[in-house]
């Protein structure tokens, strides 16, 4: 899960889709501890600074919550929150550049689904 240097999107948002991933897929659920700063960063190969504002995003956001002296935790909800807010991003800003590319290529949608 390791960050790839070749991206051009900055490195706090890049490990901000590895935590919202790890969120969508179930490795951390609602309630379950994230890593320490220190210790996604050695993961991750990113500066502790650049996590800890990775997080903050997320905390801002209200889908991670911060017990002192305890740690971070995905909040109650994140999961589906997360889920709806990555899906009406994909249909309202991917998806269109998608369905272009498609119409572009000939594709048509019941090929691709008749493959899957």
């Amino acid at each position: 899960m390791t960050l790839s240097s070749s991206h051009e999107k900055p490195v706090y948002v890049r490990l901000r889709e590895v935590i919202a991933d790890a969120i969508l897929v179930g490795r951390y659920k609602d309630g379950d501890p994230l890593p320490s700063v220190r210790a996604l960063a050695a993961e991750e190969g990113a500066n502790p600074l650049t996590v800890a504002k990775a997080y903050q995003g997320f905390q801002d956001e209200g889908l991670i919550i911060v017990k002192r002296g305890v740690g971070m935790f995905v909040a109650p909800g994140a999961q589906a929150r997360l889920r709806n807010s990555e899906r009406n991003a994909f249909i309202s800003t991917e998806w269109p550049a998608i369905r272009d590319r498609m119409a572009r290529l000939g594709i048509d949608p019941a090929e691709l689904l008749q493959r899957a």
